[in-house]
């Protein structure tokens, strides 16, 4: 089954970002894949709940090491003893493909990780915050950097990011040569 890593911030959201997260999630569970989170609320807890109202799996890589963090919407709950910024890079590198939703410095953080880890990013833009961003500031509109390591793709609805993402996320199962890997963090 194909993983998806949902990003998005924490907290409060605009009625309209819930609503499109709720629809990724749905989508996510209608096309068979397991959704991954960072399992606590705002745009998490809505593509959570999208999920688990098309009967999806949920999990959640929560921060620190307790379950109460957790959304209800959790079915596998999975403690990482970590800070958020840690349980981040988990979540990442479990995931097949990475979908972002809106978003506030955190999910700019695993936006980095995500290409700097070479995986494949579905930027929904219609969902604002540094989803709505990213095209303007990225190099050719599709690259964190001039290596352009990993191609962005972008969407504005549900539909249109699950198609790229289930696509990207087959076309991803080619093996990467590692001797060409030269990941740092700046």
């Amino acid at each position: 089954m194909i993983r998806i890593g949902v990003i998005g911030q924490s907290g409060e959201i605009p009625a309209e970002t819930c609503l499109l997260a709720e629809e990724i999630g749905k989508e996510i569970a209608l096309r068979g894949a397991i959704l991954l989170t960072g399992g606590t609320s705002g745009v998490m807890g809505a593509v959570s709940r999208g999920a688990k109202q098309a009967n999806g799996l949920v999990v959640g890589i929560l921060p620190g090491d307790t379950v109460e963090v957790a959304n209800e919407y959790i079915d596998i709950p999975i403690t990482t003893g970590l800070s958020f910024d840690y349980r981040s890079l988990i979540l990442v590198h479990s995931s097949d493909v990475i979908i972002m939703i809106a978003g506030g410095n955190g999910t700019l953080g695993e936006l980095s990780a995500a290409y700097l880890n070479r995986k494949p990013v579905v930027i929904v833009e219609a969902s604002g915050g540094w989803a709505s961003r990213v095209r303007g500031m990225a190099y050719d509109g599709s690259y964190l950097d001039e290596r352009k390591w990993v191609k962005l793709d972008y969407a504005n609805t549900a539909k249109e990011a699950l198609d790229i993402a289930m696509s990207r996320s087959r076309a991803r199962e080619m093996p990467i040569n590692n001797k060409d890997i030269n990941i740092d963090s700046e």
